[in-house]
This record gives C-alpha cells, sequence and structure tokens, in this order.
C-alpha cells in the first residue's frame, strides 16, 4: 500500500494544545463497522455502546517526567535530554536518549543537569540523534526527574513557558489509573477516563484489566517510506500479568467483547496473541509489531482511539480494523465537525 492512502487534510487549529477543562468532557465520534454508520456522541456516553460481560483492556504505563534541560560540563552550553529507556548494564544507570544540541556529540562528553545534582557523560553516540549516556547522582535518578525534568509532551503541543507546561501536563498528561512508570509518551485515549466514567461502566456490567506498554518517541515517528510495508516499527516494552491473560480468557467464555482503549494496548494484545496461537498469555518482552490492512486482528474486537496524525502507522492501524475508506470518512466528517485532534484531543470509538 501507498503511505499517501493514509493522509488527510487537517486545519492547524483543530490541534489541541491543552486538554479540555475538565477531563471526561471530550466528544467521541462512533463508528460502525459494519455499515460505516457514524454518529456525533460524547464520551460519557460510553456505556451505552458496551455490554454485560465485554472488557475493557487498559494500558497502565505511567509516563515520568522524562525530558531534561541543562548545559556541557565544559562550554555551558545548552544540551536537552530526552530519557528513551533504561539499559541492562551493572554498576550504574545507563539509558538510551535523544539528545539535542548545537554541537556535535562523542563518548566522553560530560554534562550537568537539575542544578549540578545530575552528571551525564556520553558514552556511545547512535544515528538520528540518539546516544547512550551514563547518570551520575547522590539521590536515585528517578527522584531527580520528579524533581528536576520536564514531562515530554508531543512535539505538535507547543508551550509558551516550561513551568506551565510542568504544572498542567503532569496531572493531564496522565491517565488516573497509570501504575507502572516507565512511558515517555501517554497512551492517550485512556486520558479521557475518570472515576465516575468508570463506575458507570462497572454498573453496566463492563470489567476492566489491564496490560502494561511502555510508550517511546517512536509512536510519534514518522513513515518516510513510500510503501507502508518497508517502513519497520521501534520496539517498545511491554508486560501481561496472568490475572490479564485469565481475564481476557474469561471474557472469551461468556461471549463479551475485548474492548481495548487506545493502540498500545491493540499492540501488546496482538503482539501477545500472534506469538501464541491467537491467545493472549502471560508474557513480557519487546513489542515491535506493524499494523495495517489487511491485518486480520486476533485478539481485539473494539477499540476506543484518539484521532491520529496524517500518514502515521496509528491511523494504518485503526484503518487495518475498520477499513481505510471507512475511517478516512470518519477523518473528513470529523475535520467538518471541528473536533478536536491527536493527544489531549477528541476521540473515536470504533464498535
Amino acid at each position: 500500500m501507498l503511505t499517501r492512502e493514509f493522509d488527510y487534510e487537517l486545519p492547524p487549529e483543530l490541534i489541541a494544545q491543552e486538554p479540555p477543562p475538565e477531563r471526561g468532557a471530550s466528544r467521541m465520534l462512533v463508528l460502525h463497522r459494519a455499515d460505516g454508520f457514524l454518529e456525533h456522541r460524547a464520551v460519557t456516553d460510553l456505556p451505552e455502546y458496551l455490554n454485560d460481560g465485554d472488557l475493557l483492556v487498559l494500558n497502565d504505563t505511567r509516563v515520568f517526567p522524562a525530558r531534561l534541560l541543562g548545559q556541557w560540563a565544559d562550554t555551558g552550553g545548552a544540551l536537552e535530554l530526552l530519557l528513551v529507556r533504561p539499559l541492562a548494564r551493572s554498576g550504574a544507570e545507563h539509558w538510551s536518549c535523544i539528545y539535542g544540541s548545537g554541537r556535535p556529540v562523542r563518548a566522553g562528553q560530560r554534562a550537568l543537569f537539575a542544578e549540578g545534582l545530575l552528571e551525564a557523560e556520553v558514552t556511545e553516540r547512535g544515528a538520528e540523534g540518539n546516544c547512550t549516556v551514563v547518570f551520575r547522582s547522590q539521590a536515585p535518578l528517578m527522584e531527580v526527574l520528579e524533581s528536576h525534568g520536564l514531562t515530554p509532551v508531543p512535539p505538535y503541543i507547543r508551550r509558551q513557558g516550561e513551568e506551565r507546561q510542568t504544572r498542567l501536563d503532569r496531572e493531564r498528561y496522565q491517565t488516573v489509573y497509570a501504575r507502572e512508570t516507565g512511558a515517555v509518551a501517554a497512551p492517550t485515549a485512556g486520558l479521557h477516563f475518570t472515576e465516575e466514567l468508570f463506575n458507570a461502566l462497572e454498573k453496566k456490567g463492563v470489567r476492566r484489566t489491564t496490560v502494561t506498554l511502555h510508550v517511546g518517541p517512536g509512536t510519534f515517528k514518522p513513515v518516510k517510506v513510500d510503501l507502508v510495508e518497508e517502513h519497520v516499527m521501534d520496539a517498545e516494552r511491554y508486560k501481561v500479568l496472568p490475572e490479564t491473560a485469565a481475564a481476557i480468557a474469561d471474557c472469551r467464555k461468556r461471549g463479551g467483547r475485548v474492548v481495548a482503549v487506545g493502540s498500545t494496548s491493540v499492540r501488546t494484545l496482538e503482539t501477545v496473541a500472534a506469538g501464541n496461537g491467537g491467545t493472549v498469555v502471560a508474557a513480557e518482552g519487546d513489542s515491535s509489531v506493524f499494523i495495517y490492512p489487511p491485518y486480520r486482528f486476533l485478539a481485539t474486537d473494539a477499540m476506543l482511539t484518539n484521532f491520529h496524525l496524517p500518514q502515521s502507522t496509528l491511523i494504518m492501524m485503526v484503518s487495518a480494523l475498520a477499513g481505510r475508506e471507512r475511517i478516512m470518512a470518519a477523518y473528513r466528517e470529523a475535520v467538518r465537525e471541528r473536533y478536536r485532534f491527536f493527544s489531549y484531543g477528541d476521540c473515536m470509538l470504533i464498535v
């Protein structure tokens, strides 16, 4: 397939720069897979579309303040680091990072962060702005990050001040059920959920369970090839607990639907199912599955998702679930109706 087949026109003013004033106040476009019928609703109407016995699968990863602003130790020049994932090396905190600097980066360079409380030494320079860094500090690294790091919001969200970014995004670029620290991007379909919505779903008989997939910056990686099939996904760490596998098996036995909240939940479920004969089992590892039409879903029956970037791997995923023509028609309708797009935007329910 051609990448340009997943393009659409999006007025820049529809890209949400901030969350809605209240969590759970977003609009929800409902797409019926059977006939392409569209309904304009609110996310608070979600219980109307789910049945007694259905199972919500949520990604419980927690975004950590992975963005650091600092200076080179020798010149005082500015440096920005985005911590992506820890590396299994003994004796110190080694991390794979993405850097931004006005000077070339090479092994042996040192930088200071957190008012000098944290030192970083480059141990290896990678390709495309990547490097490996070892951190040294008196306090645990995560403790330093919580005090001095910034929440790494997507590049299409532009903030006027770092202080305001910290206040707003620490709370709202995080799901209410986040538990497992390790993501540098939020599973944004989960941002719409409140305890009130969970209570309404529970009264309807809808169950819920969690998976963990630590979302990396690769979720925003553009597709730069003309042919979809030639794109390579970045790997992201996942874990499925035994109780989650049991909940999904029980859902199947009672005839309920598995409703994935967000693309990261879908990716986790499909990765595990593909490696285990179509069954979701307890497992952990790295997922690099790339879902695009005509993918046959093994573990996902319905999906709640935000609106995604043109020509992105995420719009390709939802096109695999609902059909490219129907998804593109739904996106044109969302633009006409002035829905809010991307991470802090409105959502779509595919049933």
